[in-house]
């Protein structure tokens, strides 16, 4: 297996499918960021509005360190690609676009799902053989062990308090569970990215995660959904609605002077 210690080593075919790794991972922690940042003076408790605001900070940072990776494999700019985009365009999965509807439910939910799914990836990510993006994911999973823990500790203190809590949170399971799956949606760089050592298949990184929110899960009494088909079409821009809605507010100022300087 070949070691890449700087991003130039790769060859055309190696970099056009790092490029839509990091898109995927870029646009998913931008938009799950900004979900997280609706919660701002809006959290049940003030502890919790801290809480989420801080994750989003972060998430948003990781999407700018994807960025900057890519811009250095293509030149493209880093606030183009998070701001100059329209839905077609993003790579994210539904997932992170779906609304928060201010269901404190859901979000802890998706928030526990969707940190797993990026502490299995980043962890795997590690021992990439394109050595940038090793060392950027054990950077990555320091801080998102503290949103994992958050989010897992949210899950089993709802799962396991009230009848109504618990009814609640099991119905966003059930809404939530499908469009999770979509996070490892296979795209085309699949079998590059794997054969160059760059980062497991999609699939392999699924079974991992499933396994590993599976038992949690099972500690807040809930069921797991059988039988799902995966809501995927993200990562080649099939997007909701929900995104647009989304992307007309995140990029308001941006749009009034796209050349301005900051």
């Amino acid at each position: 297996m070949p070691t890449f210690e700087t991003l130039i080593e790769l060859n055309e075919i190696e970099r056009d499918a790092a490029i839509d790794l990091l898109t995927r991972l870029g646009d998913d922690d931008l938009i799950m960021g900004h979900r997280n940042s609706e919660w701002t003076g809006l959290a049940p408790i003030l502890e919790e509005d801290i809480a989420f605001s801080s994750m989003a900070q972060d998430e948003m940072g990781h999407a700018q360190a994807y960025y900057q990776m890519i811009h250095e494999l293509s030149g493209d700019d880093p606030d183009t690609l998070a701001f100059g985009r329209g839905p077609r365009a993003y790579r994210c999965s539904s997932f992170v676009s779906l609304p928060n509807e201010r269901d404190w439910g859901f979000c802890v939910l998706r928030q526990f799902l969707y940190d797993m799914a990026e502490t299995v990836r980043l962890t795997a990510l590690e021992h990439s053989s394109l050595v940038p993006l090793a060392q950027l994911a054990r950077k990555l999973r320091g801080e998102e062990k503290y949103h994992l823990m958050h989010g897992r500790s949210w899950v089993l203190r709802l799962g396991n308090s009230t009848d109504d809590a618990h009814q609640r949170l099991q119905a966003a399971l059930y809404k939530a569970y499908p469009h999770a799956l979509g996070l490892f949606e296979p795209t085309s760089a699949d079998v590059t990215l794997a054969q160059a050592g760059i980062c497991p298949r999609e699939e392999d990184l699924m079974r991992q995660w499933e396994s590993a929110v599976v038992p949690v899960l099972g500690d807040a009494g809930l069921e797991i959904p059988e039988d799902v088909q995966p809501v995927n079409g993200g990562r080649v821009g099939r997007q909701p609605e929900a995104l647009k809605e989304l992307l007309e507010n995140m990029q308001v100022v941006y749009n009034i002077d796209p050349s301005a300087k900051w």
